[in-house]
């Protein structure tokens, strides 16, 4: 039994997960013995003492469950996530078992870095949300095993609606402009938003162009679709709020951290991608009474917000495959199921289980998670965010107008995935 975590450490050079199906994906080394499995894990509950406590939980739990194995999880930043688990699986030194989300199993699964856990989950498939393996799911087959299902909406500072006497929080494009002006008479910017390169656009961009109708793939999946009129009316509908002081400025370096952004500073009266987790956050530091959370936004065409899975993916090259299934396994029993949903304030990927929340906003986000969508997933996923995201910061500027800045991004895009193919 191990007793605390350890930070992986992985080669600072990039080696390509093309490498890595060039060597073939069975005959490399994971890194683990033959009864050793290695996780590598993420903050995903955001109090650290509370995060560290529950893994060194699931260790003993699993071990005392599977005493021939050796549990090891690994806890790793966020930031660069993609980066080091690419050089981890091309390096042939990355874990048995990662958290995974949708967006990144079609890349992983092209490139013959996982495998599927369709064994692992067996006994309880149908147990799941369909919309939860769904997301998981390519060419057929499970390629990361639900452990918890995300959720966001709107999140509104009550003290600051009140200050410019908005008596009903803007669930509606149209109900969020007409409260910009009287908010901004009141010295409060209206929509908080995060346009740094380290956000992700499932949490910024790409919610305002799915209520707007768009599309960030085609149906082929060959084609960018966001250079759309629905495209430019979301990304002029942000332009718009954010040179008229409605978006603070600040926006340009937010990198979807709620204690670091406006929001949770009160200079900003409302969010439109926050978690549970923000919102007990807002309730304690806000004062009580004082954080509404609201239904998802709704734009011109639809009322969508971002919610998706996170679940567990078996390195293609693991040499403990029998100890990975084993711990894929466990972590989607119910009872992991539930202290993961109470621990991080998730909810549950299986019809079978509730995960009972006791906090003020638990009916609200319920309610939420009938309008949620998990996002694009294609191979050019991450890609693609890597150039969509400083042209929108050139329509923030004024360098480029909405039209320009997307038929850009929309340009390099194309020519990315036109390489792929």
């Amino acid at each position: 039994m191990k007793t605390g975590f350890k930070r992986a450490t992985v080669p600072l050079a990039l080696l390509t997960l093309t490498a890595l199906t060039a060597a073939g994906c069975n005959s490399g080394d994971s890194g683990s013995g033959s009864n050793k499995v290695t996780v590598w894990m993420y903050p995903v509950i955001m109090d650290p003492k509370a995060n560290t406590a529950y893994w060194d939980g699931i260790e003993k739990g699993f071990e005392a469950a599977h005493k021939d194995l050796d549990l090891t999880i690994e806890q790793l930043p966020w930031e660069n996530r993609d980066q080091k688990l690419a050089t981890a699986f091309g390096s042939g030194k990355g874990p048995d078992v990662v958290l995974l989300g949708p967006d990144q199993i079609p890349q992983y699964q092209a490139n013959g870095a996982v495998q599927p856990v369709d064994r692992a989950i067996e006994k309880s498939r149908a147990a799941f949300r369909p919309a939860a393996l769904d997301a998981m799911t390519q060419d057929g087959k499970v390629y990361a095993a639900p452990i918890y299902h995300t959720v966001t909406s709107t999140l509104y500072n009550k003290k600051l609606l009140d200050k410019a006497g908005i008596k009903e929080p803007p669930a509606t494009w149209d109900a969020l402009r007409a409260a910009a002006p009287r908010l901004k008479q009141a010295g409060v910017a209206t929509l908080d938003y995060s346009a740094s390169n380290e956000a992700s656009l499932n949490m910024s961009f790409y919610p305002l162009l799915w209520q707007a109708g768009g599309r960030v793939f085609d149906e082929s999946g060959k084609k960018t679709a966001f250079n759309s009129p629905e495209g430019v009316e979301a990304l002029t509908f942000l332009v718009d709020l954010y040179k008229g002081g409605a978006v603070p400025r600040s926006a340009l370096t937010n990198a979807n951290l709620f204690t670091d952004q406006a929001l949770g500073k009160e200079q900003v009266a409302m969010g439109y991608t926050n978690t549970p987790s923000d919102a007990a956050l807002a309730e304690q530091t806000w004062g009580k009474g004082n954080a509404i959370v609201g239904p998802a936004l709704a734009g011109p065409r639809k009322q969508v917000c971002f919610g998706m899975p996170g679940g567990l993916g078996i390195n293609a090259r693991t040499k403990n495959l029998d100890g990975a299934e084993k711990f894929v396994g466990f972590m989607t029993e119910p009872a992991q199921i539930a202290s993961m949903g109470k621990a991080g304030g998730f909810f549950s990927p299986r019809t079978d289980v509730t995960v009972p929340h006791e906090g003020p906003f638990a009916k609200q986000y319920e309610a939420a998670l009938a309008h949620t969508f998990p996002g694009e997933p294609h191979p050019a996923a991450r890609q693609l965010m890597a150039l969509i995201t400083p042209e929108i910061q050139a329509a923030l500027t004024g360098k480029k107008t909405p039209e320009q800045a997307l038929e850009a991004a929309a340009k390099e895009g194309d020519d990315l995935l036109a390489r792929q193919r």
